[in-house]
């Protein structure tokens, strides 16, 4: 026998018309922004949507992380004791809920050691195992990500945890075959490409097309440029401060247009759509994992129908969902409503948040198609290509000056001077506008050249940390534990793990209460 007696949550999530309205559900944070009027007759709207991820706690995921190493002929010397001192910092930030495996190749992979609980005992036994890699042979790029795919698919404890695989080489691929069409499934490949601005030996254009099509085909996987010895470690760092902050895993946005709207199109760099058809108007995003102050923004251009009178109306249905921890269940939001007043022959203002991550797409865009035309030797027009984008950031029309705007014509003018002559490009250029594409796509930190002359974009909290961090050790510091960090960080955040659950409570509580103000002012009388 069944009752069917369950009751619903009062009322949807609706954002007032124009209003910055941020919903807290679970492990995630939806912000909503759009103009607040538009004229009654058919028009353009843009909405921007940002997704943030939301707290760590002391029952985060344990991570498996598979370092995947090249220790080739080339590694010899000052590079192999950078990637001996970056594995010694990554090891130490690890806790004893997360498991480490260390692969090297050479001419072949050899599995260092399988996945190890890093515990304080065995951070010395696995520290004293890197201390005796050498490095000699080939560069067979596809043993080693194929023998790490082995270590994470013959898990046999695996429920309830997130996994990893952090690739570095130096070199051209020269043994193994081409290792951008290795199936690596679901898991993220963050891979680095070590010294290519120094490097002799081999082609780096080459180096960095494999590092990238391995990360590209990854899910959520970024290619890191690392041409000065002393990045690797800042570099592994700032990964790791990813990996260990994971706050969502499978994260799917769903968008859905209401009372006659239609969806133009949504802008959320490469990640997987569907919907957005006759017969699936709903627009599906999934953006897999989402790490702790993690955002991802996505632009929504509506076409808006024409009404008889003003009106304020619901224009989009927003909700998300995830996995839980031991990914047995999905977890969803309940709807969220963006409105719009419609009135007279207004013309909608788009607000400077949207304006700014339109122009870094632009941006983004601008600098892809510079890199096809000096890929194709057309350096004059790539110039131009570059000189037009920065044209284009100085015209944004902004009050005073915006961070994200500064560091995209940074970014801009480093690229600039890599296009000033053939063998500079291609020293440089190509694997730092590599790393640039695919950090865009998909809105995740990733090291790009020389970080002095390269800000930090979409980097989060405790990335920033990590790299600070990671320079002290260089420097012979001590290094504070994973605990240590996320202790400091809940002092700085005290309701941050309560925060989802408490923001739910506290907007359903407002509801309620509009809800019954409206019914009031409906019965009363006239």
């Amino acid at each position: 026998m069944s009752f069917n007696d369950d009751e619903q949550i009062p009322g949807d999530l609706n954002a007032a018309a124009g209003n910055d309205d941020v919903f807290t559900v679970g492990k995630a944070k939806l912000k909503i922004i759009n103009s607040a009027m538009a004229p009654v007759d058919e028009s353009n709207l843009r909405v921007l949507l940002e997704l943030t991820g939301l707290g760590i706690d002391k029952e985060r995921l344990g991570l498996d992380l598979v370092t995947v190493l090249d220790v080739s002929g080339s590694m010899k010397g000052d590079r192999l004791e950078k990637l001996k001192k970056a594995m010694e910092f990554i090891i130490k930030k690890l806790s004893p809920i997360d498991r480490l495996s260390i692969i090297t190749f050479g001419t072949e992979a050899h599995k260092v050691c399988g996945l190890r609980v890093v515990n304080e005992k065995s951070q010395v036994q696995i520290i004293d195992l890197v201390t005796q890699i050498k490095a000699e042979g080939w560069t067979n790029i596809t043993d080693g990500l194929q023998t790490a795919l082995k270590v994470l698919d013959g898990r046999t404890y695996k429920d309830g945890r997130s996994v990893g695989i952090m690739l570095m080489s130096d070199g051209e691929q020269n043994r193994g075959g081409d290792a951008t069409q290795v199936e690596v499934g679901s898991v993220p490949v963050y891979t680095f490409g070590f010294g290519t601005a120094t490097n002799a030996r081999g082609d780096p254009k080459a180096m960095a097309d494999v590092l990238n099509g391995i990360a590209r085909k990854s899910n959520g996987g970024t290619f890191s440029d690392v041409p000065k010895t002393d990045g690797l470690s800042a570099a592994f760092a700032q990964c790791l401060g990813g990996l260990l902050t994971l706050a969502v895993q499978d994260l799917k946005l769903v968008i859905s247009p209401e009372n006659n709207t239609k969806v133009e199109s949504v802008f959320a760099g490469d990640y997987a759509q569907t919907g957005n058809t006759d017969a699936e108007p709903a627009v599906t995003i999934a953006f897999g994992n989402l790490y702790d102050k993690e955002m991802r923004k996505i632009i929504v251009d509506l076409v808006l129908p024409k009404v008889d009178k003003e009106v304020t109306l619901q224009v989009l249905k927003i909700g998300y969902k995830y996995m839980n921890k031991t990914n047995t269940k999905v977890l969803k939001s309940p709807p969220i409503f963006a409105s719009v007043k419609r009135i007279g022959r207004s013309t909608p203002v788009q607000r400077e948040e949207v304006t700014v991550e339109a122009s870094r797409i632009q941006t983004a865009q601008m600098m892809k198609e510079s890199r096809i035309l000096a890929d194709q030797e057309k350096f004059d027009a790539a110039k131009n290509k570059i000189v037009d984008a920065q044209n284009l950031l100085e015209d944004i029309e902004i009050d005073g000056t915006n961070s994200l705007i500064e560091i995209l014509k940074a970014e801009l003018q480093q690229f600039l001077i890599f296009l000033q002559s053939p063998e500079m490009y291609k020293k440089s250029g190509r694997a730092y506008a590599l790393s640039s594409e695919l950090s865009h796509e998909r809105q995740r930190h990733a090291a790009k050249g020389d970080a002095e002359n390269t800000p930090a974009m979409f980097a989060t909290p405790r990335m920033e940390a990590y790299k600070k961090q990671s320079e002290s050790f260089e420097k012979g510091e001590p290094v504070p534990t994973a605990a240590e960090d996320a202790k400091e960080e809940a002092l700085a955040d005290p309701i941050g793990p309560i925060s989802g659950a408490l923001g739910l409570q506290i907007q359903i509580a407002i509801q309620a209460l509009v809800s019954i103000q409206n019914i009031l002012d409906s019965a009363a009388p006239r």
